[in-house]
């Protein structure tokens, strides 16, 4: 089995008082978009949030395809790192044994690069996406037990460079050319501020 993990339990600091990951985008709450797109090549999906987030996510994902467990931040606020670790270890507890780990604010995630991705960590513990000259470790697949356990090693050494847990494992990098031949980059597109969503809506229309 194959899931899907959705990070969202950031603060939202650039988006202004509202939570980006339940806000609307085009009409459609934003983790719901995420969501979706991951529907058509996992067969579950776990949530990371904070405890309070956790009503109005459920609302956004009312009637969702896909069955949806939470994993709930044990301690908000301790960045991307620990909010894998997470996810990751909500992962483990069900069937699945890798997951398609993304962010809440990727709306664009294509099918097509998750499933490459899939198909690039078999027989490893992960395969992270390099579009550019930087690692895009919440666009990636990871075995879900070891990932969250790298992390916590990570995490209890004080790291917060996000590659970090990468160290402790056996992973392949997903090149921009390989990724190109595959789906498309706007994959890796985040949206993050208020602007960000007007121009995606703006986009959607014309």
């Amino acid at each position: 089995m194959r899931a899907g993990a959705i990070v969202a339990g950031g603060r939202s600091t650039r988006f202004g008082d509202a939570d980006k990951a339940v806000a609307e985008l085009a009409g459609v709450p934003m983790i719901r978009r995420v969501a979706e797109r991951l529907a058509a090549v996992t067969e579950t999906l776990v949530i990371n949030c904070r405890p309070d987030q956790r009503a109005a996510i459920e609302r956004a994902l009312a009637g969702l395809s896909l069955p949806v467990n939470y994993a709930e931040d044990p301690e908000p606020d301790e960045g991307p790192m620990a909010g894998i670790r997470t996810a990751c270890r909500g992962v483990a507890a069900t069937d699945a044994k890798y997951a398609f780990v993304a962010a809440c604010d990727m709306p664009l995630v294509d099918p097509a690069l998750v499933e490459l991705c899939f198909e690039r960590a078999a027989g490893h513990d992960a395969a992270v996406p390099r579009p550019d000259e930087w690692y895009a470790t919440t666009h990636a697949v990871y075995h879900a037990s070891a990932m969250a356990d790298a992390c916590e090693r990570a995490l209890a050494a004080g790291e917060r460079k996000i590659i970090a847990p990468l160290e402790h494992l056996d992973w392949v990098v997903v090149e921009r050319e390989e990724l190109r031949a595959r789906g498309s980059l706007d994959s890796f597109e985040s949206l993050d501020t208020r602007a960000a969503f007007d121009a995606y809506a703006d986009r959607l229309e014309s």
